[in-house]
Formats: C-alpha cells, sequence, structure tokens
C-alpha cells in the first residue's frame, strides 16, 4: 500500500508551508562575514525536485546565495567518486564530532583519529583529496563540474562573498595548518583552503539544491538532466553522513523531528534527501545560534510532517500526475 503524491498536492503543500512561515521574525543573518549579514533578510523560498523529474517551487527560489557548508556534500561525493567510500573513510572518517562546525577542539580531542567530511575541518581534507593533486585550476575545475552536474545548471562564484571569506577566515586557517600538523591534509594547506572557501562561496538557488537534492535521492542521477552524475552505491553513504552531522550539534533534533537527513549552511540554505522519492530545499537569511536557516529547517520540517515522510518510518510514496 502506498500513499499518493502529485505535483499539485506538492504545490499546495509547499504554498501552505510558505503563507504560515513567511512571517516568522527569529534568527539574524551571519554577521561574521559581511557580506552575507547585508542579504536582505525577508528572502525566503522552497524547492521540491521528485525523483521524476518535477521541480514544485514557491517564493524566491530563483535567488542565488551563498550555498556555504551545503558544498561540503558534493565535495565529499566527488571524493567517494574519485578513491571510493572506504577511502574517504580512512583518511577523513564518519563520526560526527558533536561540536560546532568550526570546532578546532574536536581536532584536539581527535589528534589522529578522523572526522566527518561535513564539518569545516573534514571539508578542508576533502579538498586537499580531489584530483589532481597539486593542480588548483583543475581541482576547481573537478569541484565546479561536479557541482553542476548534481545541480544540473551553471553555477557562479560570488566574487564578493569569496574575498569577504578569504579576509575573515582566521578560525579556518589555524584548522588546516592543525590538520597538517597531525597528517591529515593531503596537499597544500592553503591551497586545500583556498578550494573550500571557494566552494562555499559559489552561488546557488534553492531550485538547483533541490535538484540537487533530488540527484542524491535518485542514486546519482539527476532527475531532471536525466545524466548519471555518479554510482548508486555512493548515495547511502552520502545520506548517512548528511542524516549523522547535517545539522552540527542540533542535528539529532532536527532528525528526530523532522524525519529527513537535511544538510544546512549559514548563507541560509538547507538541501534535504529523501531516498528514493525527492530532493527538497528551502533557503531564507535569518539564523538561529547553530548557524541553521530557521524558516528553511520549519519549511522543511513541516512539509515533511504533512506528509508523512521519514526515512525512519515505512510508509511507501507513488508519485502521481
Amino acid at each position: 500500500m502506498s500513499d499518493k503524491i502529485s505535483v499539485s498536492l506538492m504545490q499546495e503543500l509547499l504554498q501552505e508551508a510558505y503563507d504560515k512561515i513567511k512571517n516568522d521574525t527569529g534568527g539574524a543573518n551571519a554577521n561574521y562575514i559581511p557580506y552575507l549579514a547585508n542579504i536582505p533578510s525577508s528572502l525566503f523560498g522552497i524547492s521540491v525536485c521528485l525523483s521524476n523529474g518535477e521541480v514544485v517551487e514557491v517564493g524566491d527560489t530563483n535567488y542565488a546565495f551563498g550555498i556555504e557548508s551545503v558544498s561540503k556534500v558534493p565535495t565529499a561525493i566527488l571524493v567517494m567518486k574519485q578513491y571510493g567510500a572506504q577511502t574517504l573513510l580512512d583518511k577523513i572518517g564518519a563520526d560526527a564530532t558533536g561540536l560546532p562546525f568550526n570546532s578546532i577542539m574536536a581536532i584536539l580531542l581527535e589528534k589522529d583519529h578522523p572526522s566527518t567530511p561535513l564539518v569545516n575541518a573534514g571539508a578542508i581534507a576533502a579538498c586537499s583529496m580531489v584530483k589532481p593533486t597539486g593542480d588548483p585550476n583543475g581541482k576547481w575545475e573537478a569541484i565546479t563540474d561536479f557541482l553542476e552536474a548534481l545541480c544540473g545548471s551553471k553555477l557562479v562564484l560570488i566574487d564578493e562573498l569569496y574575498k569577504s571569506e578569504t579576509a575573515t577566515n582566521f578560525n579556518n586557517k589555524s584548522i588546516a595548518w592543525l590538520l597538517k600538523n597531525y597528517d591529515r591534509i593531503y596537499d597544500d594547506p592553503d591551497l586545500s583552503l583556498d578550494l573550500y572557501t571557494r566552494q562555499c562561496s559559489m552561488g546557488v538557488t534553492t531550485r538547483q539544491l533541490a535538484i540537487a537534492g533530488g540527484t542524491i535521492a535518485s542514486d546519482g542521477v539527476n532527475p531532471v538532466t536525466g545524466t548519471k552524475v555518479f554510482e548508486a552505491g555512493i548515495s547511502p553513504q552520502i545520506v548517512s553522513l548528511i542524516a549523522t552531522v547535517g545539522f552540527y550539534e542540533h542535528t539529532g533534533d532536527w532528525l528526530y523531528t523532522s524525519g529527513i537527513p537535511a544538510k544546512t549552511g549559514v548563507g541560509g540554505g538547507v538541501m534535504g534527501v529523501v531516498p528514493g522519492l525527492m530532493g527538497i530545499a528551502a533557503f531564507a537569511p535569518p539564523l538561529d545560534s547553530a548557524g541553521n536557516s530557521v524558516k528553511a529547517q520549519k519549511a522543511i520540517r513541516y512539509i515533511a510532517n504533512k506528509l508523512g515522510v521519514n526515512v525512519f518510518g515505512h510508509k511507501k510514496f507513488e508519485i502521481v500526475q
């Protein structure tokens, strides 16, 4: 027995969530990155990409914002594609730190024990692993080509955000060189940090994030373009990583209340994945104390609970016209 999901039903549900949450005034823009502090806080968009390639959306879904930490997901997949899932586990790991996304203490506590590619330290290490080693242009091309294939369309670097992040990334500089001290970075630390900073500064829309989530949900095949972006066997691994650390120290609360693995970024974007069914994304700049978009997480949680979608349940869904 399966529940049926139609495009019209999904459109109604997204509009309902948007109308219910759009006037929420909780949270504040990230202020430690000057560019992000100046993004209009009223922007809000929700988008869903179903496994049949249908995209449903409402609000400011074509506004390009900084992808920030959501970019950790594509780079982790790329490393698994280039090296295999076991190598990523061996060189970085898959354990949640239970600490903030930019924690230096996590590295000191772990010492030679790997962490996860979905926090800053592991993401910088993942950028260092991307092939071709020692070639900044080749690495950047590999990262951007893969991200665009995942999203199904071209992306543009937000140069002002990149400059803003580069001028303020003192904590991440410490992380990169501390990784070097423990032999947990696999290319030049400064090169790896610059790649990480640049990938976080890519402009992405809510629609593109939903399609990226839909590609992961569809075992590596982009449901809109039909392109096979990565092998199906990688999907369970990346979804498990998203589930364990997608909301950093609030991940357990998030999964308990939503049932959807999702990755957040301080640019205000959240990308969720429901394997076999859909990718879902939402965007709104004001963040909570852990760096997660207040309105985006409320929207995704509302839709998930209304649908009864939960990866820890056994309810089945069928997409119909």
